[in-house]
């Protein structure tokens, strides 16, 4: 290997004294012609080092070398498709920075947009309560006015005059039956408030129709042209919860009763399949004022012959003894004195059934 090195070493030191010779002017060579005139000793000498080097590059050039010029060679290839793939990847790159850009500029703006509308909607809102609240408070204040008018007989007699009294007794049982099928949903959030304006203007509604039906031409009124008042509020206290705004059942329960004092009225009520099941499940509720009317709606519907044949035997039904003679031990003494006397009525009616029976 050491005198590989040293022969390497000779033959460039050797080609160098040549070239140097050459450039020094030694060699004397001049231009004639396009032609360049050499020696020939110098050209022989420059042949054989060139033989030299020939011989001597395959030694000194080994296998590691050669493989790491190709390498070399090879990555300078594929250098330029590099670059060319980094360029292109960098304007996607440009691209996908400014899609980005856009995006969130208008995200951004639907941002402050749903922050604008969100502040629309509470402010909507806002007026929105406001004008329910003028319309409760308007709407408590005209209903408590209508009711206190209502108990003249001669505001009634004229109201029917002006043929005005079918609009309102529609208007009426719609208010009344949709303020009804929503008490359930208050009663499970616990956000029920008798004394709110929409509960005093329903409660004038009920009082209204309450003292059209205690006056002769208001009962005729109703008997014949607002039957589907009557049975609405029939149905509507057999949906109200035991319990729920017993004020309301009141009303709705005295209106019945007072439509009740005319045959022509008691005969309308009694037609509703319901009537009977519904006075006895009012029997059972809580409240004593509901059970108090409830008995003076069936003192109604004994006292008239005509109602006991159209309903049967369905007023001899034992359940129906015995929840009135519960209510005989009241503490309350309107209460226990009507229960008392419809007992006696049932039991006078039940009497005359068994001596029709013995005598047939």
């Amino acid at each position: 290997m050491n005198s590989r090195r040293r022969q390497v070493h000779t033959t460039r030191k050797m080609a160098g004294k040549r070239l140097a010779l050459s450039h020094g002017g030694k060699m004397k060579a001049r231009k004639q012609d396009g032609f360049v005139r050499v020696r020939k000793s110098d050209l022989e000498k420059l042949t054989t080092e060139v033989m030299q080097l020939r011989d001597f590059l395959p030694r000194v050039l080994n296998g590691d070398l050669i493989e790491t010029l190709h390498k070399a060679r090879t990555a300078q290839t594929m250098k330029e498709p590099l670059a060319q793939e980094q360029d292109q990847l960098r304007q996607e790159c440009q691209h996908l920075q400014s899609r980005l850009d856009a995006v969130q500029t208008e995200c951004q703006k639907e941002r402050e947009e749903k922050l604008l509308l969100r502040e629309q909607l509470r402010q909507s809102g806002a007026e929105l309560q406001q004008q329910a609240d003028f319309c409760s408070g308007l709407g408590s204040a005209a209903g408590s006015l209508l009711w206190s008018c209502s108990a003249s007989e001669d505001t009634v007699s004229r109201w029917l005059a002006d043929g005005k009294l079918q609009s309102f007794l529609l208007v009426a049982a719609q208010t009344l039956e949709s303020f009804v099928r929503s008490l359930d949903e208050e009663a499970k959030t616990q956000t029920e408030d008798h004394n709110s304006q929409e509960h005093q203007f329903v409660l004038a509604l009920a009082g209204t129709i309450t003292n059209v039906a205690a006056v002769s031409c208001g009962r005729d009124f109703l008997s014949c042209s607002a039957r589907v008042l009557l049975d609405t509020l029939m149905r509507l206290l057999e949906l109200m919860t035991p319990g729920v705004f017993p004020k309301l059942r009141v009303l709705m329960l005295m209106a019945l009763y007072n439509v009740s004092i005319s045959v022509k009225g008691l005969k309308c009520i009694s037609e509703n399949p319901g009537l009977l099941s519904l006075i006895l499940t009012l029997l059972d509720d809580g409240d004593w004022e509901v059970c108090l009317h409830s008995l003076r709606l069936l003192q109604s519907v004994l006292l008239e012959e005509e109602v006991l044949l159209l309903l049967g035997s369905s007023l001899l039904d034992p359940d129906l003894q015995a929840r009135v003679g519960r209510l005989t031990s009241s503490e309350q003494p309107s209460l226990r004195l009507a229960a008392q006397q419809t007992l006696e009525d049932l039991l006078a009616l039940q009497q005359g059934r068994g001596c029709k029976r013995s005598s047939v």
